[in-house]
């Protein structure tokens, strides 16, 4: 195994932690290509680093970011914070010569993505986006049937992100709410990259798109006794053309926060005239493909422990969300290595920015109350 590639956190929060929990666990990988440790966290919060003394490997906890960015003890940093500090964190980091691995949606708005990507670009550095979903089993194997196997002509292709966090309208408010930290894509920006990564991979750039947006909630408790005003959206439905094989295929993206019944649902589904895969985290064994036959079938496949990088947990088990984010981390750690071969990779520049151009497309459907070409 090569030197160990030592990983330094901007942002000790949920993901932050999460990151601890997959390096922590990187054992479980079988003859990974690199030795991942987690070095150094920064956060401006003291409890929050205070969680990470639990970690042997942490050498360094510091309030200030550039303190982390100095050290020779960090390889790779992982900036996890709100979207309105994405920008000016991701450029120090790449300007002190270190590689990125960013939060979605990489930029508050489609202008920071580009110079994110800009500066990516002149640094040299390894950047990638986070993406996790698509590393569970399911989305592999549909993924891999859609580039392997003729569906025929497709008919459609919906993908997204459900989850019900906001439907329980005296959840205090957040940065997630407001335009200020979160942006004016609002779930867009929170959930998109998910809704997007597999069809972007596939070549399926939307042409035009015509949004449905939705702002359920305008104030909510400030946790202080008021009320907070909620600028953001909160769900939204995008319907978008893309080219496959010279035809204008109809395919529709969706983000919602306010989906009710629904945790944290991530679907795909493609259907097309010989054949189709469908998917969703609610039921995370469960594959569905049709093939057009004599009779017309949906066929259920049961699944197991089977991701891109090999575990020493069983198949016969089932994997979750720190399987799926340890998998992602596997990936780009391979990738940054040269040794991803032709597994699936995490989000690039450029695709981040994509989603961004398709976000502010949507923007501005919404505003004209008619589709926009992009």
């Amino acid at each position: 195994m090569s030197a160990p590639v030592r990983i330094g956190v901007i942002g000790g929060g949920l993901m932050g932690r999460e990151v601890a929990s997959a390096l922590a666990r990187w054992f479980a990988l079988q003859n990974h290509p690199v030795d991942a440790q987690l070095t150094a966290v920064c956060d401006v919060g003291e409890a929050p680093r205070e969680w990470f003394r639990r970690i042997p490997s942490v050498r360094l906890l510091t309030a200030d970011h550039r303190e982390l960015l100095a050290s020779p003890e960090v390889d790779v940093v992982y900036v996890a914070v709100p979207h309105h500090l994405h920008e000016a964190l991701y450029l120090d980091v790449l300007a002190a010569g270190k590689d990125l691995f960013a939060e979605k949606p990489f930029g508050i708005d489609l202008q920071a993505a580009l110079r994110i990507e800009a500066a990516a670009r002149e640094s040299g550095c390894f950047v990638r986006c986070s993406s996790e979903f698509p590393f569970l089993p399911g989305p592999q194997r549909a993924y891999q049937l859609a580039r392997g196997v003729s569906f025929g002509k497709i008919l459609q292709i919906v993908s997204g992100f459900h989850h019900s966090s906001d439907l329980d309208p005296s959840k205090p408010a957040n940065w997630k709410r407001q335009v200020k930290s979160c942006g004016a894509i609002g779930v867009m920006g929170d959930l998109g990259m998910h809704a997007v990564h597999v069809p972007f991979r596939l070549g399926w750039y939307p042409k035009r798109v015509y949004s449905q947006l939705q702002s359920i909630y305008p104030e909510r408790p400030d946790g202080k006794g008021g009320m907070a005003v909620c600028d953001t959206w909160d769900n939204a439905m995008l319907h978008t053309e893309v080219e496959i094989e010279g035809r204008e295929v109809p395919m529709r993206l969706e983000m919602k926060r306010l989906a009710p019944g629904e945790t944290n649902s991530w679907f795909l589904e493609i259907l097309g005239t010989d054949g189709g895969v469908r998917y969703s985290t609610k039921e995370p064994k469960s594959l569905w493909t049709f093939v057009r036959g004599g009779d017309q079938l949906w066929q259920r496949t049961d699944l197991g422990f089977h991701g891109p990088f090999p575990t020493i947990t069983g198949g016969i088990f089932e994997p979750g969300f720190p399987d799926c984010f340890q998998q992602m981390w596997a990936a780009f750690l391979a990738e940054r290595a040269g040794a991803l071969g032709d597994r699936f990779a995490c989000v690039t520049p450029a695709e981040a920015v994509a989603s961004h151009r398709l976000f502010d497309a949507a923007l501005r459907s919404h505003e004209s109350r008619s589709a926009v070409t992009l």
